[in-house]
């Protein structure tokens, strides 16, 4: 290690010349780099969900789960599939590989719950099939709170609201 140094140190100008390259070829290619200001992450998790008042979570997973489950075994590029049933209802969650196709996988999900859909019992409600998606989430969460009148803290938000954006 200490050779290094000594060899930088009789080298001065060839290593500031060094370093100056670096420097500004990394700026170069900074400046070069594509940037997006709102880039559009893919989460690879799409999720099922099928109401039903009154199921009992074993009933749910023996009379929706477990139809539900046969349909989207076969779904392309599938990584993992989690079910949990609950009162009132179930939900499936499907992980995908990473770079899977969002459009192709939800068209496949939406045929494989549409091939399922006979064997669910008559009063469940239409399965709703959502993709996690951090577009739809929000940035900034702001709570106010405070010893005052609920106007005066509507007033102050909708003012902060306003700044912020």
């Amino acid at each position: 290690m200490r050779g290094i140094i000594d060899l930088a140190f009789h080298h001065a100008r060839t290593t500031i010349s060094t370093l100056l390259l670096l420097l500004i070829a990394g700026s170069v290619a900074y400046v070069d780099i594509p940037k997006e200001a709102e880039p559009d992450i893919n989460i690879p998790l799409i999720i099922v969900r099928v109401s039903h008042d009154g199921i009992s979570p074993e009933d749910s997973e023996n009379l929706i789960l477990r139809p539900l489950e046969q349909e989207l075994r076969s779904v392309e590029g599938l990584k993992e599939m989690r079910a949990k049933g609950y009162e009132g209802g179930g939900n499936i969650v499907l992980e995908f590989d990473a770079g899977f196709d969002v459009n192709q996988a939800l068209s496949d999900v939406r045929e494989g719950v549409d091939d399922a859909k006979p064997n669910l019992p008559d009063d469940s409600e239409e399965p709703v099939i959502e993709e996690i998606n951090f577009s739809e989430f929000p940035i900034v969460v702001v709570t106010l709170a405070g010893d005052v009148p609920e106007r005066a803290l509507v007033e102050l938000g909708r003012n902060l609201k306003d700044e912020i954006e």
